[in-house]
């Protein structure tokens, strides 16, 4: 009996994951500015669509873009999946019993969002090695993190509605 080896190839089937991600980042991300810029209250509808398509969404794109080796789109997709549920839970769990004696304030909030602004601003240098549209994407949002962080600290609403209209 003669013994072989044989190399198999398995060709990459699965679907690309970025259509998912976009939509999940955008849809999400126009929403919560048009309640920045004062548009509406925040609701419910907000918040499901933070988790499931902000969120998980987001995080299911992200683990598709890891199969398929891309680190980019991988780090991107979970990194802001991970920040839309990070955000609901920030804005329900001083609602809950568990959560009741957890306040959120201003300056707090001006530092989770400055922190997701230096993230984004690290995401935007990986991106002037790709297409323009990412980088206009990553700009953009580093100015809005930055402006939401500031409005927050600041207290000034006016900063938050132009952020809103910018983002």
């Amino acid at each position: 009996m003669n013994k072989s080896d044989t190399i198999v190839t398995i060709k990459e089937t699965t679907a690309n994951p970025a259509p998912l991600g976009l939509l999940g980042f955008g849809m999400t991300t126009v929403l919560l500015n048009l309640h920045n810029a004062g548009l509406y209250e925040l609701n419910s509808m907000t918040i499901g669509m933070g988790i499931f398509v902000g969120g998980i969404a987001q995080i299911i794109a992200g683990i598709m873009e890891w199969k398929k080796n891309n680190t980019f789109g991988a780090t991107a997709f979970s990194a802001y999946g991970s920040f839309w549920i990070a955000l609901v839970i920030i804005w329900l769990l001083p609602k809950t019993s568990i959560g009741a004696d957890l306040k959120s304030d201003n300056v707090s909030m001006g530092w989770f969002l400055l922190m997701w602004g230096i993230f984004t601003a690290f995401m935007f240098i990986g991106t002037l090695r790709l297409n323009r549209a990412l980088q206009t994407v990553f700009g953009s949002l580093v100015i809005l993190f930055l402006l939401l962080s500031i409005a927050d600290f600041t207290g000034i609403k006016v900063i938050k509605v132009i952020a809103g209209i910018e983002g």
